[in-house]
């Protein structure tokens, strides 16, 4: 598995998540309506900046009784679990329970995850003690509030799960921010972050003359061959990679 550095890493945060979206489609190596999730999780607190971070995920159940211990009794086999992966966890939990009963994370958990290293966390449940939980700056994604958390306990650590209509696998790369989440392909993970800024500036050539005094649509019509251009050079560097 490609492993990548922690330059690599923050300059992915550096893009906003559509932007890296928009990067994964130059490598044509995935259809285009896959690998991302959908509208069913939200960000709590869109104010937070993108979260990057290895996926490690989790079954989890609210609606009975765990067979054994409380409902913390599964973190720290799971913290302990975080090593496994190929850098900072971002927690991604796949509630079984249809529909969610209670909520799948409380401060009490978000501190503990924070504690071992976590960017964050994403559940198919619901969350509670956004409150707190947003004092910790952890920014985490749901898709709904539940005010308590009933019977919340990990059944399987490290197994795929299906959150958001979205395949993940443990140690797949997440990227997330106010607008959703995609997984990145491990092996165009460097590339994408090599020509983000200059996927960047193609776009701007758009955006710059849309905000020009005296418009015309023959301009923006200019402005958008010169940046599909550049972009088409981007897509063509990355086919002879």
């Amino acid at each position: 598995m490609t492993s990548l550095s922690a330059e690599v890493l923050q300059k992915l945060r550096s893009f906003d998540t559509p932007t890296i979206c928009n990067l994964i489609e130059l490598f044509e190596v995935r259809p285009r309506n896959v690998g991302f999730m959908n509208g069913t999780l939200q960000a709590n607190f869109p104010e937070m900046p993108p979260m990057v971070g290895f996926a490690a995920t989790a079954t989890c159940r609210t609606a009975g009784e765990p067979p054994q211990g409380s409902s913390y009794f599964g973190l720290p086999d799971q913290a302990e679990r975080f090593a496994e992966l190929a850098g900072a966890p971002v927690v991604v939990f796949q509630d079984l329970d249809q529909p969610v009963c209670a909520a799948t994370f409380g401060e009490v958990m978000c501190t503990a995850y924070q504690a071992f290293g976590a960017q964050g966390l994403i559940t198919s449940g619901a969350g509670r003690d956004l409150e707190q939980v947003r004092a910790l700056n952890f920014p985490v994604f749901t898709g709904s509030t539940i005010a308590s958390h009933g019977y919340i306990h990990i059944i399987d650590i490290h197994v795929p799960v299906h959150v958001g209509g979205c395949f993940v696998y443990p140690d797949d790369l997440i990227h997330g921010d106010l607008n959703g989440i995609t997984t990145i392909p491990r092996a165009i993970a460097q590339e994408v972050a090599a020509i983000g800024d200059a996927f960047v500036a193609a776009e701007k050539i758009m955006l710059d003359a849309l905000r020009t005094e005296g418009l015309t649509p023959a301009r923006f019509r200019e402005a958008i061959h010169e940046a599909r251009n550049q972009i088409n050079a981007l897509r063509e560097q990355v086919r002879r990679r």
